[in-house]
């Protein structure tokens, strides 16, 4: 670290200092408690996903016994796309999860059962809660490390720098009384020999 210079530009420098660190502090404190609300609104999310999803499966166990035919589900199921939109949230971009994209399968309506159908749709939907879960992980990871992030910052504001510049601005302003004093002290001494000498003068 370099020395603190105890003169009035560097007295200038850190009062301008800790001005913008304690303006910038509330700042700091206001997005972390935005990030806090989100990751409560992200885990809510999470927890509704999922019990719609274990809903799903539970119902879908009802298929099994369907499944069991001997029917390829699966190659009826072909996923083209995730589609995402991106969203800002205290200055930062996380995904957020639209829909899914499936391409078009025709199979023969004569040549599997009748259930197939609502298997197929059953399976899409598994896919989509699956896939919007993975999306809602995934904010909460960003969410989470921005929240770190902002954290750190917000404990070098307040347990470094604001304590840091109010000490230097002591160190400087008890430096600069005692150069005053001193100032004032020689001032009368160098006062009291000029009296001194012009008395033994008109002696």
């Amino acid at each position: 670290m370099a020395k603190l210079k105890l003169t009035k530009n560097e007295l200038k420098k850190q009062k301008d200092a800790l001005k913008r660190y304690t303006r910038y502090l509330p700042t700091l404190e206001l997005k972390k408690q935005q990030l806090l609300a989100e990751i409560r609104r992200v885990h809510d999310e999470i927890r509704v996903s999922q019990g719609k999803l274990d809903a799903l499966r539970k119902q879908l166990s009802a298929w099994v016994a369907l499944f069991a035919e001997d029917v390829d589900v699966a190659s009826l199921l072909k996923l083209k796309e995730v589609v995402t939109d991106t969203g800002n949230i205290a200055g930062i971009n996380i995904p957020l999860f639209k829909k899914l994209e499936f391409e078009e399968i025709s199979y023969d309506l004569m040549e599997y059962p009748l259930w197939v159908d609502s298997g197929v749709e059953a399976a899409k939907d598994t896919i989509a809660f699956e896939k919007e879960l993975d999306i809602l992980r995934e904010q909460e990871a960003l969410i989470q490390e921005e929240l770190r992030t902002t954290v750190q910052r917000i404990n070098l504001f307040d347990k470094v720098m604001i304590p840091r510049s109010k000490e230097n601005i002591r160190k400087i302003r008890i430096f600069m009384g005692d150069q005053d004093t001193a100032a004032v002290v020689r001032g009368k001494i160098s006062k009291g020999k000029i009296e001194k000498k012009k008395l033994e003068q008109s002696a």
